[in-house]
């Protein structure tokens, strides 16, 4: 117990430097909805239970004033050998805590943001060729808490993560208007009537279609290569970026996610699917949700399934279209791809 108290510590100073350096950079809206769920996971408190506000602000102000103490520290080694293990080498860290039941992981997200977080395992599976770890309990964490990620190949989903979004979402909609996807998708689990109930079956469907999108994204990985991640890595701006990953999540979900979900019928998970499809994903994409509509008022799928096979050649084109024109000049990569207007990249018509 003192070796896992030692590991839980050295895993959250370095989530907690990663905060001090990066959590300022969102808009406030987005850094104060993301503090008040990262007090209420630190607090142990349970879902739709009313914040104490004092409290809060109290705690919003002592962990800035940590963040300035820390923000120019190094990331620290974790004990887990005589040396320790650099907090970004996940696998030879999953090497000695997996067979202990402790899952772990690290890596850099949206623009470039370290995340770092330590968990119990409920279960390892292979998917495609490709590891899945699933996370449980969640015992270190940084601010942002993404459900799932591809890291270091395996893929990475956090149960604890997937069932806080999706009460958000709930919570979120009961004040918004309620015949929509996202009151499509909670009808369909039956959330009127037994609320727990609903939100575990979401939680199981919702997780297995994240597993489905991070199997696309390894198939999207093969197919792009090494010159993707590279222009990736090197994007400066964030529109170029958020560009560059809307294109991938589409080429991945139409080669994996949607024509899963439409062979199974999970209408529960298309409903969610697009309820989440939004900003530039949405503006990339008109052609989906016109092709959803026209699936709610027949009943008939057919068209909107041939939308999403005919797109995935149209999203790998796209995808090699920005590479192209990344690595034609990687000095003015960002502005030239930043040049390319939404719709031209668009193009999929109904």
């Amino acid at each position: 117990m003192l070796e896992l108290s030692a590991l839980i510590d050295t895993v959250q100073k370095n989530c907690t430097i990663a905060d001090a350096r990066h959590a300022r950079d969102m808009t406030m809206c987005t850094f104060l909805l993301e503090m008040r769920e990262y007090y209420r996971w630190e607090m142990e408190i349970p879902y739709g239970a009313r914040l104490p506000k004092d409290e809060l602000g109290d705690w919003l102000n002592a962990r800035e004033s940590l963040w300035n103490t820390v923000e120019e520290e190094d990331f620290s080694p974790l004990p887990l050998s005589a040396t320790g293990i650099d907090p970004f080498e996940a696998d030879d860290i999953n090497r000695a805590l997996i067979p202990q039941g402790l899952v772990y992981s690290s890596g850099l997200g949206h623009f470039r943001k370290p995340h770092f977080v330590l968990a119990e395992l409920k279960r390892a599976e292979v998917r495609d060729g490709v590891q899945v770890l699933v996370a449980g309990c969640e015992y270190a964490r940084d601010l942002i808490a993404p459900p799932a990620a591809m890291r270091d190949g395996a893929i990475f989903l956090r149960m604890d993560a997937v069932r806080r979004l999706l009460w958000n979402k709930y919570e979120e909609w009961q004040w918004k208007e309620k015949n929509t996807a996202l009151g499509r998708a909670f009808a369909y689990y039956d959330f009127e009537h037994d609320i727990e109930r609903g939100l575990d079956r979401m939680v199981d469907a919702e997780s297995e279609a994240m597993i489905l999108h991070e199997v696309g994204e390894a198939r999207a990985e093969s197919l792009l290569g090494a010159d993707w991640n590279a222009m990736l890595g090197h994007l400066t701006s964030r529109h170029a970026e958020l560009l560059a990953r809307a294109v991938r999540d589409h080429l991945a979900d139409c080669m994996v996610t949607l024509p899963t979900l439409l062979e199974r019928e999970a209408a529960g998970s298309l409903h969610f699917y697009l309820a989440n499809l939004s900003g530039l994903r949405r503006a990339l994409f008109p052609a989906l949700p016109q092709a959803y509509e026209a699936w709610l008022d027949s009943g008939d799928a057919t068209q909107l399934a041939a939308l999403v096979n005919a797109a995935e050649a149209h999203w790998l084109n796209t995808a090699r279209q920005l590479m192209t024109t990344y690595h034609r000049d990687p000095v003015r990569g960002d502005t030239q791809i930043n040049a390319l207007a939404d719709g031209d990249l668009a193009g999929l018509k109904l």
